[in-house]
């Protein structure tokens, strides 16, 4: 499994959204914090194009929008179900 990368600001509730999931879930990932401005933030820039956070980096998928980084994560990762 690749290494999770998440683009992060920890003062940004959309970006706790996506860590409260991905602690749920029980996932692993690097956490990158990134300067409060936007205009600073040349790695997200290069990685997603943009320059809001959260972005989420898994492999070959890079998503940019909280809700569909849980969606996605929720997906992927779903929780093992009990029997």
């Amino acid at each position: 499994m690749n290494q999770l990368k998440l683009y992060n600001i920890d003062q940004c509730g959309y970006c706790s959204m996506v860590r409260d999931t991905l602690t749920e879930l029980g996932l692993e990932f690097k956490k990158i914090d990134v300067p409060w401005s936007p205009w600073l933030r040349k790695e997200v820039i290069e990685v997603s194009g943009q320059h809001t956070v959260p972005v989420l980096v898994d492999g070959e998928t890079i998503l940019s929008d909280e809700h569909e980084i849980i969606d996605y994560l929720k997906r992927k990762y779903p929780l093992p179900t009990s029997k």
